[in-house]
């Protein structure tokens, strides 16, 4: 494995060898399969678990189901299913018939679905018996979807997966991929407008396995992986099933939301080692953490995405379960973190260093390097990379820069080799001719005492000029007067340039966010 510190342009990232002939599904199962893990628990949930012998039969026999009903090498399956046994069963299985599967996001608005159905031109979808309804509604106003099977008990109309699977005949099916071939499918969050469709190759999912799994995380065979972030997201994906299964560790799954009452009951019952979460899960997990560190002694490895981790939720974690919380970066078109802190080597207040066989840069407005301790855009480079936005040529061509892929993030690399997140290209606000990241300023609220969660906008004072308003989550018990909202202001003007302070400050009960924690700022102000 090759690893450099940069690259010259025209000259391709580092990766993992991978033969040109190459199915990623298979890849993951033969594996454990060779390694005789034929009777280890790959998947656990609450109803069950699936064997990595149990997960190739199943897998290969869904493969079968797809053959029989016409579906094509290449054409689309759209999942729409609950962190069970069922996913991966389903995800593997398309992937070894050459289906391209498109998980999506569980808790989306109907017109969320019939758009990615109709984008996609998807011929089936296998979906969660409590999204069956929302399906069968759908599927008149989508002319492309043949097909509707639910992962869930009984027969009829529409089929489900069990009796399929019950009728299936027990023949390998292993469709003549290319590591270069689309293998999946994901949808961005849509926080911000349109969905894209970010296409994924066979190749990458291994590859994220050995960067950063292997090389950062230190997964191995004994771990029990519980992701709290869910599998139809890149980071969940990973975290849940890539991670795990390239190793022969288990995974955790877990249908409901992650609640902490939930993480918690997780920890206690299943005693993961490894866990993923959100940087508001800390939060929440930290407020309602009285008495709970027996239930996490098992943890020996907790990593953060999505936003950033403020400093004092990751000291405040390590000082009170004793594990250290590895903050980083991902993103879907990079497939999984390649920004990040590591092991023994955690700087909380920053999100680390480049991931091995990823490259990153600092540019300016007009794509020029910008020296350390300045602030860019974050550009990165590595294998992982999607090849593009399914039907959208324009964003394609305005993210993905040859080698290079914007994530649309400002960061500053210190001079001592750390990236410290400066706020997304579109969230920087200008304050009296000076920008002002909203990411710096909440990380400075979350640091009171009183504050569970916090999100700064820019709002028009009676000028009609630009200034931070903040909106703010405070723990439970804490009353929210006005003396308490003077108190962070100056609090805020105690650890920050005075024109960084929010000018107003409201208190809600909880912040508008994406189903996978991520604050959706644009809902406010």
């Amino acid at each position: 494995m090759v690893q450099l510190s940069s690259v010259e342009e025209g000259v391709s990232p580092p990766r993992v060898h991978i033969p040109w002939s190459y199915n990623a599904a298979h890849d993951l199962l033969a594996r454990n399969l060779a390694a005789g893990r034929a009777g280890k628990v790959a998947f656990e949930d609450d109803s069950g678990s699936l064997t990595y012998g149990a997960l190739a039969s199943q897998s290969g026999l869904f493969a079968n189901v797809l053959r029989a009903l016409g579906i094509q090498p290449e054409q689309r399956l759209l999942m729409c299913l609950l962190d069970t046994v069922d996913f991966p069963v389903v995800f593997l299985g398309s992937i070894k018939a050459g289906v391209i599967p498109v998980p999506v996001n569980t808790l989306l608005k109907p017109q969320d679905y019939l758009f990615m159905l109709n984008d996609s031109r998807a011929r089936l979808a296998v979906v969660s018996p409590p999204l069956l309804p929302v399906f069968q509604t759908l599927q008149p106003r989508a002319p492309y979807l043949e097909h509707l099977i639910v992962a869930g008990p009984g027969a009829g109309t529409p089929a489900s997966l069990k009796s399929l699977l019950a009728e299936s005949p027990n023949v390998d099916v292993i469709a003549d991929t290319l590591r270069d071939d689309v293998c999946f499918w994901l949808y961005s969050s849509g926080s911000t407008g349109t969905p894209k469709g970010t296409v994924h190759l066979h190749s990458s999912l291994i590859q994220t396995a050995e960067l950063y799994a292997k090389q950062v995380l230190g997964i191995r065979e004994s771990d029990r992986a519980f992701s709290a972030a869910k599998l139809f997201f890149a980071y969940g994906l990973g975290n849940g099933l890539t991670f795990p299964m390239s190793v022969g560790a288990t995974s955790i799954l877990m249908a409901e939301r992650p609640t902490p009452d939930a993480v918690f009951a997780r920890f206690e019952q299943r005693q993961p080692t490894i866990f993923g979460g959100v940087p508001t899960l800390y939060a929440a997990l930290l407020a309602a953490s009285e008495h709970q560190e027996r239930k996490c002694s098992s943890l020996r490895r907790c990593i953060s995405a999505g936003e950033p981790l403020p400093e004092e939720i990751g000291r405040r974690w390590f000082q009170r379960f004793n594990v250290d919380i590895l903050d980083g970066i991902g993103s879907t078109e990079m497939l999984h973190i390649f920004l990040s802190n590591h092991p023994d080597d955690v700087r909380y207040g920053t999100t680390g260093k480049p991931v091995p066989g990823y490259l990153v840069r600092l540019v300016d407005d007009d794509g020029l390097p910008v020296p350390r301790g300045e602030q860019g855009e974050l550009q990165v480079s590595g294998p992982t990379a999607a090849s593009h936005y399914w039907n959208n040529r324009d964003r394609t061509r305005q993210t993905f820069l040859g080698h290079w892929v914007r994530s649309g993030d400002k960061f500053i690399e210190r001079e001592d080799g750390y990236f410290v997140y400066a706020g997304r290209n579109d969230d920087m606000l200008k304050v009296s001719g000076m920008f002002v990241s909203p990411a710096e300023v909440e990380s400075a609220l979350v640091a009171h005492e009183a504050v569970l969660e916090a999100a700064v906008v820019g709002r028009q004072d009676a000028d009609g000029m630009t200034k931070p308003a903040a909106y703010v989550v405070t723990k439970p018990g804490i009353r929210a007067t006005e003396e308490l909202c003077e108190s962070l202001k100056r609090f805020v003007k105690e650890r920050l340039a005075p024109y960084k302070y929010p000018r107003w400050i409201e208190f809600i009960e909880e912040l508008p966010k994406t189903a996978n924690g991520k604050i959706q700022r644009f809902k406010l102000g």
